[in-house]
């Protein structure tokens, strides 16, 4: 009774670790950010029809921009819109967004802001990014299978074997959540980044990084892993100590 308690709890756990980190993966909302340059004073425009106005300086347009493992989107809207920052999730958002891969597009660096020394050295950083990244995926979906394998046949093996795949996975998982806080809030390439658009095209330019639901799911799914793996690995021993 005991180990039909065990098994309930540790397949829950791994099927949730399962949907959380899929979710994680698949979804473009790792990082939320938004650029803007705020003129200074009042902006004079003059319309169609020859009349001048005057548009108060808080009223300006901004960048916004989502990126996950596949996709790094951006469009533009205006300040003066209401709860702007709801623009970015998965409604509401322009016709004219514009996405372009990001596998390798480390956020927000670039040829013109960085040199070419820290340009590759990004790319190698975002590089292994990814390979942990689907490295941890993979484990998640492999140890699925060996632990539907072992359900039949209550092999002792199989669930050991699908347990420390899903420890693997929380691992790999878990340096991919470090690596992507490390690199917003440790290292110096969002703050060398605004300095070179403040230099060159806006003395006012800002720029606000939020994470989003992606990177959220991300501990989550780590969470159930760990839960999930020790829990499987506890099954497979007694299922080995009962056979013996």
């Amino acid at each position: 009774m005991k180990l039909s308690v065990a098994l309930f709890f540790a397949g829950l756990f791994g099927a949730l670790a399962a949907v959380f980190i899929l979710l994680s993966f698949g979804t473009d909302y790792w990082l939320m950010a938004s650029e803007s340059c705020k003129p200074e004073g009042s902006v004079s425009t003059e319309g169609v029809s020859g009349e001048v106005s005057v548009r108060n300086s808080e009223f300006y347009d901004v960048t916004l921009y989502h990126e996950g493992f596949f996709w790094r989107c951006s469009f533009g809207a205006n300040m003066e819109d209401n709860d702007l920052i709801w623009r970015l999730w998965f409604t509401n958002q322009p016709s004219s967004k514009i996405c372009m891969h990001a596998y390798l597009f480390p956020f927000p660096l670039s040829h013109q802001s960085h040199n070419a020394t820290q340009y590759d050295s990004a790319i190698i950083y975002r590089g292994f990014w990814s390979v942990f990244m689907l490295v941890g995926v993979a484990s998640v979906i492999v140890g699925g299978f060996f632990i539907i394998c072992a359900a039949p046949f209550a092999s002792h093996c199989l669930y050991k074997t699908g347990g420390s795949l899903l420890l693997a996975a929380g691992f790999f998982l878990l340096c991919v959540v470090v690596m992507f806080v490390l690199w917003l809030e440790v290292l110096d390439v969002v703050s060398v980044y605004v300095d070179y658009q403040r230099a060159t095209l806006c003395p006012s330019f800002a720029l606000s990084i939020d994470y989003g639901l992606s990177f959220m799911f991300a501990p989550i799914g780590i969470f159930f892993c760990f839960l999930s793996g020790l829990l499987f690995l506890l099954i497979g021993r007694t299922i080995r100590i009962h056979c013996h």
